[in-house]
């Protein structure tokens, strides 16, 4: 069996259509031709181009509530990580954790009503053949971008810094927060000398610009930047090389990348599985794909909603906390 690497780098030659998914520890790739997706395991809806036709069929009303990790916990795997950042083994480390939820609607509902721009679920038959054996369904609504490749042009849109937008003054607080600007500047710098890899020039094009992201209890602005590069000529033939080149997402692991995974694997003490990875489509000549995060999953101990953010020495334990929870959401009202 080919890998994922050597299966994309031959549906690039190819230019033939495909999507591919990609789990945040490398171990469970899945990949299709984009007209073999197997439809009754594998939702997807990616900007638009979808499997998906089925109209919701769930009433107006739906319950969704959260018990978040205690503080407690969550502190602990903080000061872990506090103290890697003061001893300068990292500069910048995404900590992420399990909130349990409970909710009258189903993964597939969910997908349905949900406004993103990359959704994904995965059935129950699917990852048991094919999954992380802890992760028994899954669906993702994620607003965060991976890279997108357009004639020849790849832009990557690291996605740093949240607030709840009723805040007085929220995006200018947001804009202004020292602490947030760190953050993004980091992760900017550490995705430009990702792309540096794979590029023959780079650039940054946009510079922290602000979105909104409704949510099924508030509207949350999200902090993003924009960076390019020129890929070399008949990239499409290099396509799996070129992309394992650049993974894990810089947004969802931090600087510098290989010892900040090691310390987000010691903080966190459980594999993330399709948890940040990635979902990607290659339509024969371009390819768009996202960040799996804004991620729910079934395991044998209930439903859980994955969510984090990004660790500097400036962050304060409880801020993190609250951003961890604020970041728990269904995007629909």
């Amino acid at each position: 069996m080919k890998s994922l690497e050597e299966q994309l780098n031959t549906y690039g030659r190819e230019r033939r259509p495909c999507l591919f998914i990609l789990d945040f520890e490398n171990q469970y790739p899945l990949i299709w031709p984009l007209d073999d997706v197997p439809e009754a395991d594998v939702w997807y809806d990616l900007n638009g181009r979808t499997n998906v036709s089925a109209e919701p069929t769930v009433s107006t009303g739906f319950s969704f509530t959260k018990e978040p990790l205690p503080f407690a916990a969550f502190e602990e795997k903080f000061r872990y990580v506090h103290q890697e950042l003061k001893n300068g083994n990292s500069f910048l480390t995404n900590l992420t954790a399990r909130t349990r939820v409970h909710t009258s609607l189903g993964f597939q509902d969910i997908f349905q009503r949900s406004k993103a721009r990359y959704k994904l679920w995965l059935s129950k038959s699917l990852l048991e053949k094919a999954g992380p054996p802890f992760q028994k369904e899954v669906l993702c609504f994620s607003p965060e971008i991976f890279v997108r490749i357009q004639d020849g042009l790849i832009s990557s849109h690291p996605m740093k810094g949240t607030l709840d937008a009723s805040l007085p003054n929220a995006r200018e607080q947001l804009l202004a927060d020292a602490k947030e600007r760190f953050e993004h500047a980091t992760i900017v710098d550490l995705i430009r000398n990702d792309l540096a890899q794979i590029t023959t020039e780079r650039w940054v094009e946009r510079f922290r610009y602000v979105e909104e992201v409704p949510t099924h209890e508030k509207t949350l602005l999200q902090v993003s930047s924009e960076i390019k590069g020129r890929l070399p000529e008949d990239w499409q033939s290099q396509l799996g090389t070129l992309l394992l080149k650049v993974l894990p997402a810089g947004s969802i692991t931090g600087a510098p990348k290989p010892k900040t995974v090691e310390i987000i694997q010691q903080a966190e003490q459980e594999p993330r599985g399709y948890y940040t990875g990635i979902v990607g489509m290659f339509d024969g000549e371009n390819l768009d794909s996202g960040v799996l995060i804004r991620f729910l999953e079934q395991t044998n101990d209930g439903t859980f909603f994955r969510s984090g953010g990004g660790i500097t020495f400036l962050s304060e334990a409880e801020k993190e906390y609250q951003e961890l929870i604020d970041k728990v959401y269904l995007p629909f009202s």
